[in-house]
C-alpha cells in the first residue's frame, strides 16, 4: 500500500530563516496557482504579512524602541499563515490521486513526511458532510477506554466536547474557511493519558 504524503513545516528559530521559508512557500504556491486556486489566507494577504515581518525585523535589528515586541507579533502572524497554508496544501494533496500527492506537497515548497496506512495516527481529522463540521478519529487506547476531546481556534482557548466511549466524535458549528486545532485525551483503567499533540485542520 502506498504511503500517505504529509505536508510538514520545518521552521527555524531564526527570524530570517522563517522569512526566507515563507517567501519560498509564497513563490512556490503562486507558481502553482492552478493546483492551489483558493489558498487561505490569500496570496495577497500572505505577501502583506511577510512584508510586514520583514519591515518589523529591520526595525528590531536597528534596536528601535518596542520593535522587538512588534517583530515577535508579526512573526506569529506569519507562522500562523504558514500553518494555514500547510493545512490547505494537505487538503489539496488528500483530494488528489495518491500517486500525485507527494509532488503536490513539494510543489508548495513544503517538506514531505510519509506515513504508511498501517501506522494509524493518534488523531486524524476529516471534513464532515455539512459545512463547518469535522469528524475526529483517535487511535484506540485500550479495549475499554473513554475519550475527552477539545478544539481551539488559536491553540490558546480550548473548548471541551462531550466525552465518548468510542474513539470517534463529530464537531459542528465551526467557521468554514478557518484553521482549527484538535486534541484528544484517553482515559483508561490506570487513569488519564496526557493530552496528545494537537492536529490542525482547515474547516470547509
Amino acid at each position: 500500500m502506498a504511503a500517505k504524503a504529509i505536508a510538514v513545516l520545518k521552521l527555524s528559530n531564526k527570524v530570517s530563516d522563517v522569512i526566507a521559508f515563507a517567501q519560498s512557500v509564497l513563490a512556490s504556491m503562486e507558481a502553482a496557482k492552478a493546483t492551489f486556486p483558493t489558498p487561505s489566507p490569500t496570496m495577497t494577504v500572505f505577501q502583506a504579512d511577510i512584508t510586514a515581518l520583514v519591515t518589523a525585523e529591520s526595525a528590531a535589528l536597528g534596536r528601535a524602541k518596542g520593535a522587538v515586541d512588534t517583530r515577535n507579533a508579526k512573526l506569529e502572524v506569519v507562522k500562523g499563515d504558514l500553518e494555514a497554508q500547510r493545512a490547505y496544501v494537505q487538503l489539496v494533496a488528500d483530494a488528489a490521486n495518491p500517486s500525485n500527492a507527494a509532488a503536490i506537497v513539494e510543489s508548495a515548497g513544503m517538506s514531505l513526511r510519509k506515513v504508511t496506512p498501517r501506522d494509524k495516527p493518534p488523531l486524524s481529522v476529516r471534513q464532515g458532510f455539512l459545512s463547518g463540521t469535522v469528524i475526529l478519529m483517535a487511535k484506540a487506547a485500550a479495549r475499554q477506554a473513554a475519550y475527552n476531546w477539545q478544539h481551539s481556534p488559536d491553540q490558546k482557548t480550548w473548548t471541551s466536547l462531550p466525552q465518548t466511549l468510542q474513539a470517534k466524535t463529530t464537531v459542528s458549528g465551526l467557521t468554514a474557511g478557518t484553521v482549527h486545532y484538535f486534541r484528544v485525551q484517553a482515559l483508561v483503567r490506570k487513569g488519564e493519558v496526557p493530552w496528545g499533540d494537537f492536529v490542525s485542520f482547515l474547516v470547509q
